[in-house]
């Protein structure tokens, strides 16, 4: 049986984050004009040391009206951020009160009370906004099916108010909320792997960052501030992921195009030239972006939160992994100037070679 020990009353949000790929660009600028009036304040909290002068991406944040969806009778508030580096990000929070971390566990999977998944709802915004944003974004595309993450948010949990013996006291009913799995099928090690990742400043916060799901834990205010971080790190997963698929999409469609190539193709060659430079420049610059669309620095609560992100969902791999695809692109980039090169010199060749025929012809006759 799980072994979630019962609590008076666990209050607090579930908040559902999802990034849409739409665009290579969107133009904030273009953007905040266009939704003159929509737009709300970006802040981060200041309760906390944080250094004097912060970079950090600030996107353009909408909040829509309210819509009729509900969750178990529960109204979902919403919430959009657009980034420049063509992403949309779409924010669904629900609130929840039970008395165990098990009842949770069926907000893995939520639907709405009409039926629908909340997938549809968070894809609905998404194309509304991109609608309202057209001229905004820059070489658009249809939205890509979006990256999710699921964060649950405590604020209240009974009498106590240390959130880490809280935690010591329930670290396998945790684990088995954020492993979606019953606790009591769990084994130590992977109770120990779900618990590994986890960060608090004071003892009435906590977070603990799982592949799919994370806890966060706020006694003293709001948790946005943590939120705002595993939504940017959900957002570079997304980018790093399109990124990936696409180039592994160009290349083997360039491959194929090279390889079926013939000299009756040779007019194509700068073409696809031209494609493969134009793609090498696009994508190189939206690694940069997305690689700096947080820009932490100094010894930071959220920096290291954002560290931890990081390392669960691997996005140093997901960048090596893109950079090595970058690097094939440029080798192959390399060969194709060089094949150009290559015919057209030899082209210049049979040319010359060609009309010193004629005029040997043409000095023979006469």
């Amino acid at each position: 049986m799980p072994t979630d020990p019962p609590d008076a009353a666990l209050r607090g949000e579930v908040v559902y984050l999802y990034a849409f790929d739409v665009a290579s660009e969107i133009r904030l600028d273009r953007a905040a004009e266009l939704l003159s009036g929509r737009s709300t304040p970006f802040a981060l909290r200041t309760d906390r040391p944080t250094p004097r002068s912060v970079p950090l991406s600030r996107p353009l944040a909408v909040e829509p009206p309210a819509p009729a969806a509900r969750i178990n009778g529960v109204p979902v508030r919403l919430l959009v951020r657009v980034y420049d580096v063509g992403v949309v990000s779409v924010t669904a929070r629900v609130a929840f009160t039970c008395d165990a971390l098990v009842a949770l566990v069926p907000f893995h999977t939520p639907e709405l009370d009409d039926g629908r998944p909340l997938d549809a709802l968070a894809r609905q915004q998404c194309d509304e906004v991109c609608r309202a944003l057209s001229a905004a974004l820059v070489r658009p595309d249809e939205p890509t099916e979006p990256e999710a993450y699921t964060a649950f948010t405590l604020t209240h949990f009974g009498d106590t108010r240390d959130a880490n013996r809280w935690l010591a006291d329930r670290g396998r009913a945790v684990a088995g909320l954020l492993a979606e799995t019953p606790d009591d099928r769990l084994s130590d090690a992977q109770v120990a792997e779900v618990l590994r990742l986890r960060r608090s400043f004071n003892n009435t916060d906590l977070v603990v960052i799982d592949w799919d799901a994370a806890l966060v834990v706020e006694l003293d205010g709001s948790a946005d501030d943590v939120l705002f971080v595993l939504e940017l790190a959900n957002l570079q997963l997304e980018e790093f992921r399109w990124m990936d698929r696409a180039l592994d999409r160009y290349l083997e469609r360039a491959y194929e195009d090279l390889g079926r190539r013939s000299w009756w193709s040779f007019g194509a060659m700068p073409s696809i030239l031209r494609s493969l430079r134009r793609l090498r420049v696009d994508l190189a610059k939206l690694v940069d972006e997305v690689t700096h669309v947080t820009k932490f620095i100094g010894d930071w609560h959220l920096a290291r939160v954002h560290l931890l992100a990081r390392e669960r969902f691997h996005l140093d791999q997901w960048r090596a992994s893109v950079e090595q695809r970058l690097e094939e692109l440029d080798r192959l980039y390399t060969i194709t100037r060089g094949d150009l090169y290559d015919r057209r010199m030899l082209t210049l060749e049979i040319v010359i070679v060609v009309f010193f025929a004629i005029d040997l012809v043409i000095l023979l006759v006469k």
